[in-house]
C-alpha cells in the first residue's frame, strides 16, 4: 500500500515531464477506449442526437475532470486563490499562470477525443442523419415527408432491411462523414496554429514578468509539499512520544536498571527536541490555524540575521 501511495504522490507531483507524461497517457487512452467502444446507433427519432453528442461530448468531460485531479496543481492553485490575506499578498498573476497551466494539461485528451471522434464520423451521422434535407438525395425525393424522416433515421444502421442496399444511405452517409472530417482536420489545425503561436510568440511579452509567476507557481507548489512532508514527520514524532508516555507506566515495571531509565529520559529529551516545542494539542492546532489565515511573508532575511552563518 505504501509503494503506491508513492508512486501517485509521484505522479501528482508538479514536474512538467511528469504532468505531461500523464497528459500523453490520458490521451492514448481516450483513443484506445474509442477504438474499443461499442457504437450502436439507436436508429429512432429523437434519440440519435442524443446519442451521438452524448458519446461526443460526455467522456471528453470525464477526461478533463480526470485532468484536474491528476494535476496535483489544481488543488495547490483552489487553495491559493482562497486563503485569507494574512502576512501574504496574494499575486493573481501567479493564479492566473497556474489555472491557464491546468486548463491546457487538462484540455489535451478531451480535445483528442473529439477530434478522433470527428475524423471517425461515426457520431456526427447517428446524430445529424435525421437533420439532412431529403431533396438532395434522390432516392428520398419521392417519398413522403414522414417517410424520408423515418429512412433517414435508419442511416447509421447498415444491417437495417430497408437500408441495407440502399445507394441513398450510402450517399448520405458519405456526405455526413465528409462534413465530419472537414470539421475534424480545422479543430486539428486550428489548435496547431494556437499551440504555434503561443510557443512562438510568448518570447515577445515581458519575459521578466513570465519568469517571475512561474518561479512563485513552483514555489507555491512546492512549499506545500514540503510543509505537508514536515506535518507528518511532526505527527509521526508526536505520536511516538504520545505512545511512549502511554506505556510509561508499563516500562516503569518491566525495567528495574536506572541506567536504562537514564538512558530512556535522555532519548525521550532528544526526540522532544525534534517537536520544535511543539508538544500538545493546543499548539499543533494554533500552529495550523496560523499557517492558513497568516502565511507567513516570503522574507528569510530576518531569519539570516538573527542566526548568522557559523553559530
Amino acid at each position: 500500500m505504501d509503494r503506491f501511495r508513492m508512486i501517485f504522490q509521484y505522479f501528482q507531483s508538479n514536474s512538467e515531464s511528469v504532468m505531461n507524461g500523464i497528459c500523453g497517457l490520458l490521451a492514448l487512452a481516450s483513443v484506445k477506449i474509442y477504438t474499443c467502444l461499442d457504437f450502436s446507433c439507436p436508429c429512432l427519432p429523437r434519440y440519435n442526437m442524443a446519442y451521438g453528442l452524448g458519446i461526443m461530448f460526455v467522456p471528453p468531460i470525464a477526461l478533463f475532470l480526470c485532468g484536474l485531479i491528476l494535476n496535483r496543481q489544481s488543488l495547490v492553485m483552489l487553495e491559493e486563490w482562497r486563503r485569507p490575506q494574512g502576512h501574504r499578498r496574494k499575486d493573481l498573476a501567479v493564479i492566473r499562470y497556474m489555472c491557464c497551466s491546468i486548463m491546457q494539461r487538462a484540455m489535451i485528451a478531451p480535445a483528442i477525443w473529439i477530434i478522433v471522434t470527428l475524423l471517425d464520423g461515426k457520431c456526427l451521422i447517428c446524430a445529424f442523419s435525421d437533420s439532412v434535407d431529403p431533396k438532395k438525395f434522390v432516392g428520398f425525393a419521392n417519398a413522403t415527408l414522414a417517410q424520408a424522416q423515418e429512412l433517414l433515421t435508419r442511416v447509421p444502421c447498415k444491417e437495417d432491411e430497408l437500408m441495407r442496399n440502399s445507394t441513398s444511405r450510402r450517399a448520405v452517409s458519405r456526405y455526413l462523414r465528409c462534413w465530419s472530417q472537414a470539421l475534424g482536420w480545422s479543430i486539428l489545425l486550428i489548435f496547431i496554429v494556437a499551440a504555434f503561436l503561443a510557443r512562438w510568440l510568448t518570447p515577445c511579452f515581458n519575459q521578466a514578468a513570465l519568469l517571475q509567476t512561474r518561479h512563485w507557481s513552483n514555489y507555491i507548489d512546492i512549499e506545500q509539499k514540503i510543509f505537508e512532508e514536515t506535518c507528518c514527520e511532526h505527527s509521526r514524532l508526536f505520536a511516538h512520544q504520545c505512545i511512549l508516555h502511554f506505556f510509561e507506566s508499563m516500562q516503569k515495571e518491566i525495567r528495574h536498571h536506572s541506567f536504562d531509565l537514564a538512558r530512556e529520559k535522555e532519548g525521550k529529551e532528544g526526540k522532544e527536541d525534534l517537536l520544535h516545542g511543539i508538544t500538545d494539542q493546543d499548539q499543533v492546532n494554533r500552529l495550523l490555524k496560523t499557517w492558513y489565515f497568516e502565511k507567513p511573508p516570503l522574507d528569510v532575511s530576518q531569519a539570516t540575521h538573527r542566526h548568522p552563518p557559523g553559530l
